[in-house]
């Protein structure tokens, strides 16, 4: 293909670039040109992919169309690569935080973090819709303390609940595997604990779900898929599910998710769609859809997810809860499937943010055995009662970036921006974010090679088992050469220098989480998965620097489409400040049950 050859971008160097509000760099708009297929036409594309001689034209002209050529494979910039987002550790000098010991275990630091958290949080968040009310962490635990009600009793419902979300009318698709036998073994230890009056922590007897991305004793671990456990013995838990299990949560079993990750609608052909309980008929985003699901239907108060391209954020925001992704380290990734080394990091899907806390303070902090000197990091966890005091909190907003997104999204989250403003006094500072197409197509390029290359290690025997639509992804991830590959980390460098000049100036980037709201799940869809680039690329248009660049960030509910969708405000931040994130989705949270 070299007589075709098309020209590339020659991009300046970044000290040249103006991120101020007066900046002339251009915002390119997500340049998506490929056609919603689903069904017949699917499997037709796959055919076409597959083929020797067609395949590879096509992918040439998919590059060239969608600006892969142009913006990174003849790209010319000065920056060297950067394959790992590391950050070393940089006390921030976070407001009102409390910070943990490093010897601390999981359970201690739940207790901490129980000690950050609002006297009232949750009488207030319980009365925001009195026809439905989630069940908070702490609600658990008062009620089990109290002998009201117990873990057997709450397995039990959840149990029944469970198999009827499975079946018609709703088929809800929140989980690939649970196990009720387990489930109730773990809930009647968790009740004699609780009869003895020796309760772990406040997470005992709480249920949580677990990403069929991670493993999760005595469960299979399948990545959505029908054989990867056959390859891929789960013999212990994952990191973040085993300190979990030190403190006492039962683990209900292994959410559904997008077949291996690799889109974003949340419908697995293998194990039907994870349905978006705000309607059914909607997706509920993913990767990680099961578990935001889940919890946004209250039968778990808490999920985990990974997040290797807003799978955890866009999925919560969809779904109208919280979602938190932690600095790339923050939480160690054994036991998780290796499918995007680079830019997947476990992530919480909670009810509320109080809830994400405690698990972020369960699951958090380094594997004492693999600390480096240099290394070194520490936890802040944020003291709620305090964030009303925090002061002089500057939120570095992009525009053209932010209003790039359907009218109801830009409406909400603008009002959501001013509230915020005018109740805690708190700045908004105008920047300019260059590149942003480009990055996410440089993220694309990444996540996809490095799917592509885990997957290489099983051969092609199980690539007829795929679904069409993950066919096609792998197909397309395999396309992509060591020189885009070498280019697109050129650009993640770029794009982390970009980004931390703006955190010199501002705390937190601020954004819609997604483009627009949950649309519509196709009947043709079920059965062959979909290929909907154009809506993909809407979904992940505020998500693609908290993985590419291994930086934390959290989505919060602040409103509703006319539909009565859920929309999410996205809060990006300086690596290891997640306590100042915390605090300031904690604050958008009280404005929102306050109605200001």
């Amino acid at each position: 293909m070299g007589l075709f050859k098309s020209k590339g971008v020659v991009y300046r160097p970044v000290k040249d670039v103006n991120l101020g509000s007066d900046s002339t760099e251009f915002y390119l708009q997500a340049n998506v040109k490929a056609p919603r297929m689903t069904g017949i036409l699917v499997k037709i594309f796959t055919w076409f992919l597959e083929s020797p001689i067609l395949g590879s034209l096509l992918f040439y002209i998919l590059k060239g169309n969608n600006l892969i050529h142009k913006l990174i494979t003849n790209a010319e910039l000065e920056e060297s690569p950067l394959f790992v987002p590391s950050h070393h550790f940089e006390d921030h000098k976070e407001q009102e935080v409390k910070c943990l010991d490093s010897a601390l275990t999981p359970q201690e630091q739940v207790q901490l973090a129980i000690e950050c958290l609002p006297t009232s949080s949750e009488k207030a968040h319980n009365e925001t819709n009195p026809s439905f009310s989630r069940w908070t962490i702490m609600d658990y635990s008062r009620a089990y303390s109290s002998g009201d009600i117990t873990p057997l009793m709450v397995a039990e419902r959840f149990i029944a609940a469970i198999n009827e979300s499975s079946k018609p009318p709703l088929r809800m698709g929140f989980f690939i595997n649970y196990n009720a036998e387990d489930i109730l073994r773990q809930a009647n230890e968790s009740t004699l604990r609780y009869q003895k009056g020796t309760p772990i922590s406040v997470l005992d007897g709480v249920p949580v779900a677990i990403k069929d991305e991670m493993d999760c004793l005595p469960y299979p671990t399948t990545g959505g898929t029908k054989w990867l456990h056959k390859e891929r013995l789960c013999t212990d838990d994952a990191c973040c599910v085993k300190r979990l299990r030190l403190c006492g949560a039962i683990l209900v079993g292994k959410t559904n998710m997008h077949e291996l990750g690799v889109g974003t609608s949340g419908i697995n052909p293998h194990y039907g769609a994870a349905r978006n309980p705000y309607d059914i008929n909607k997706i509920s985003g993913g990767s990680s859809s099961g578990s935001a699901a889940v919890v946004s239907a209250g039968l778990c108060p808490v999920a985990l997810g990974v997040d290797g391209g807003g799978s955890v954020r866009m999925p919560a925001s969809l779904c109208g809860v919280v979602g938190l992704k932690p600095t790339f380290g923050r939480v160690p990734h054994s036991g998780v499937l290796p499918l995007n080394w680079t830019v997947g990091m476990v992530g919480i899907l909670a009810g509320t943010v109080e809830d994400a806390l405690i698990t972020y303070a369960a699951i958090g902090g380094e594997i004492s055995s693999h600390q480096s000197s240099n290394m070194l990091t520490k936890i802040n966890l944020p003291l709620l009662p305090l964030t009303k005091s925090i002061c002089d909190i500057k939120l570095a907003k992009y525009g053209k970036w932010f209003d790039d997104c359907s009218d109801d999204v830009r409406l909400c989250c603008s009002h959501a921006m001013r509230k915020l403003q005018d109740h805690y006094g708190w700045k908004t500072i105008d920047v300019t974010i260059p590149d942003i197409e480009a990055m996410r197509l440089a993220h694309y390029l990444t996540i996809g090679s490095e799917c592509s290359t885990w997957f290489d290690s099983f051969g092609e025997k199980h690539f007829a088992e795929f679904g069409w639509d993950a066919r096609v992804a792998l197909n397309i991830y395999g396309a992509f050469s060591g020189k885009e590959y070498i280019k697109a980390q050129k650009l993640r460098n770029r794009q982390l220098q970009f980004h931390m000049k703006i955190f010199a100036e501002a705390d937190v980037i601020v954004s819609p989480t997604t483009g627009v709201t949950a649309y519509s799940i196709q009947d043709d869809a079920l059965k062959t998965g979909e290929l909907d680039y154009v809506n993909g690329a809407a979904l992940v248009r505020y998500s693609i620097s908290g993985n590419f660049l291994g930086l934390p960030a959290v989505t919060v509910p602040v409103g509703y489409d006319k539909l009565g969708l859920p929309i999410g405000l996205q809060f990006i931040g300086r690596p290891w400040a997640e306590a100042t994130l915390i605090h300031l989705a904690f604050a958008m949270q009280v404005i929102e049950f306050l109605g200001l």
